[in-house]
């Protein structure tokens, strides 16, 4: 764990000084003007940690939001940047492109600065765009009537996804006249403080269907009686290790791994009605044969985010067994969403977000 603690502090530290070492090289400017660029990429670096802790709930609204969305959406230029100026170093040492492209050379900055600055760009409009999943799941057991059912996760609501936005994503949900809403987790971002102070419980008591969710891990790093309490506020029932019934559905809603001591799959499906049809929501979607073996119909998880960007979407592909979308074990249907909201910054760039609107019919 600290090994792995570790590599998650050290690779983006060496990337930035990377970055900030071929940026300080390639700009054609004044001395001192390149130690100012440098020290700004620096700050918004380090400003980046300050972002994620409970400092900006003690600053004015306006401040902490440009903080937080400043900072964060730098991380992802950072990450582009790498990866322009190593694509531009291996063509150096293949002679492809001239030492002096990236050398005080206003070709080279324009380039390699006008190609990131475009793809966020792009990323951000993408980010924007909802996308409408459909999902058509069938059932032998026992159902009156089809129904419609969305599904969410990781809305990441706080000081970037303000109050505006999910009055849009409101009116989006509100419009499909769904019998039932269930949301896998991460609700809130970081602190409930911009959606108390935005009124957006207020906001998600508009919503025209039941509301049932579970919790995620930034439930927990918002603090957990706080987020609690959020979901009182929002009229939303949230299962913490237990199990509803919804009409001819069992819900069973699972705690985050975060808590250590969330019961198994096994100890919460245990007793459930094998008559009804079974949905399980679980965030992380770790050990997903679990709700194979207890013959859960179907799952719903998220915190993946599919990556968010490419290329960290390849190693969210490489962890789970199923980072995103559709998936089958045995008689158990899944979805793992990549979310509707986001964190940080507001870049979706090979991948995208989502809201699911499921049809369960008879079979």
């Amino acid at each position: 764990m600290k090994i792995g603690f570790i590599l998650f502090m050290l690779v983006p530290l060496v990337g930035n000084v990377y970055v900030l070492w071929r940026s300080y090289q390639i700009v054609p400017m004044p001395i001192w003007a390149k130690c100012m660029l440098v020290l700004l990429m620096a700050v918004l670096f380090f400003g980046m940690f300050a972002a994620m802790g409970r400092g900006l709930d003690k600053l004015p609204m306006g401040v902490a939001t440009a903080i937080y969305e400043v900072t964060t959406s730098w991380f992802i230029a950072l990450l582009y940047l790498f990866l322009a100026f190593l694509v531009l170093d291996v063509l150096r040492l293949c002679r492809v492109v001239p030492a002096t492209f990236l050398r005080d050379s206003w070709p080279g900055t324009l380039t390699v600065f006008g190609i990131v600055t475009l793809l966020l760009v792009c990323g951000n409009v993408h980010y924007r765009h909802k996308v409408r999943q459909p999902l058509e799941l069938t059932t032998t057991k026992p159902l009156q009537r089809p129904l419609k059912i969305i599904m969410l996760s990781d809305l990441h609501l706080g000081y970037h996804n303000r109050c505006a936005e999910l009055h849009r994503w409101v009116e989006l949900l509100n419009s499909e006249k769904a019998d039932l809403i269930l949301m896998a987790g991460d609700l809130i971002d970081r602190s409930v403080r911009p959606l108390i102070d935005d009124g957006m419980d207020r906001e998600l008591l508009r919503l025209n269907a039941p509301v049932v969710a579970c919790l995620g891990n930034h439930e927990y790093y918002a603090g957990e009686p706080n987020s609690l309490d959020f979901f009182k506020r929002a009229d939303i029932t949230l299962l913490r290790d237990s199990v509803m019934n919804w009409g001819p559905l069992q819900i069973v809603g699972r705690d985050d791994r975060t808590n250590l001591r969330r019961k198994s799959v096994a100890a919460l499906c245990k007793g459930l009605d094998p008559s009804k049809y079974t949905i399980l929501l679980d965030h992380q979607p770790y050990n997903l044969e679990q709700s194979e073996q207890q013959g859960v119909d179907f799952q719903l998880s998220g915190h993946t985010h599919h990556g968010q960007v490419w290329p960290i979407s390849w190693i969210t592909e490489s962890v789970y067994e199923c980072a995103f979308g559709e998936w089958q074990r045995g008689d158990t249907r899944y979805y793992v969403s990549s979310g509707l909201g986001i964190w940080g910054g507001k870049f979706r760039i090979g991948t995208r977000s989502e809201y699911i609107v499921a049809e369960l019919r008879p079979e």
